[in-house]
């Protein structure tokens, strides 16, 4: 089953995405009463790539749950088994095979940017096992480089706890990637790592 986005020729129409984004925000907003600040800060319609730090599997709710936009995330590839494949495929999830430098990825995620829609990745790659934030690889960088992209960055920060409200999430200014991917790649993880504090 190929992905929603790539069998629809409206790629703004992925319906379930559409039903699932109003229970998934009711689902955040209920338990985790999260802070949500810079939402001005992503733009009401045309491409763009929220790019930030990852501290739980619940991350891709709270963004969601943060924006209107409909929000392509990349994801890993183990995912699409069983009945997941169906359910992450009509979300318009863009599956990443992180054993090797997936292309095939990458040009799924730069053809959505191009129909003017949203990808959303974690560049760190997985979540965070001790607080600390991991390296980031370059493919946010290299599809914002590739499809002339803002990058929106966002920081995540507090605990996903129900007897708490700790947990923020915070968009910052768009940025623009230029030429040299490694200098880029380096800046975008001092911005986040500046705005959350480590």
């Amino acid at each position: 089953l190929l992905q929603y986005y790539v069998r629809n020729d409206n790629m703004n129409d992925c319906l379930f995405y559409k039903i699932l984004r109003p229970i998934v925000t009711g689902f955040v907003k209920i338990f985790f009463r999260p802070n949500i600040f810079g939402t001005e800060n992503i733009p009401k319609e045309g491409r763009c790539i929220l790019a930030g730090n990852h501290t739980s599997i619940f991350d891709p709710l709270l963004l969601m749950s943060s924006t209107k936009r409909e929000i392509h995330f990349l994801a890993k590839n183990e995912l699409w088994q069983g009945l997941k494949k169906i359910i992450f495929s009509n979300l318009g999830l863009i599956p990443v095979n992180r054993k090797i430098r997936d292309g095939n990825a990458l040009h799924n995620a730069e053809k959505v940017l191009k129909n003017d829609l949203v990808i959303g990745i974690f560049p760190e790659g997985t979540t965070e096992k001790t607080g600390v934030m991991l390296k980031f690889k370059k493919g946010a960088v290299k599809m914002s480089s590739d499809t002339d992209s803002p990058i929106i960055p966002f920081v995540i920060t507090g605990k996903y706890n129900i007897f708490k409200n700790n947990l923020t999430i915070k968009f910052l200014d768009k940025i623009y990637i230029k030429d040299d991917l490694v200098k880029e790649n380096e800046r975008l993880m001092n911005i986040i790592s500046k705005e959350r504090g480590n």
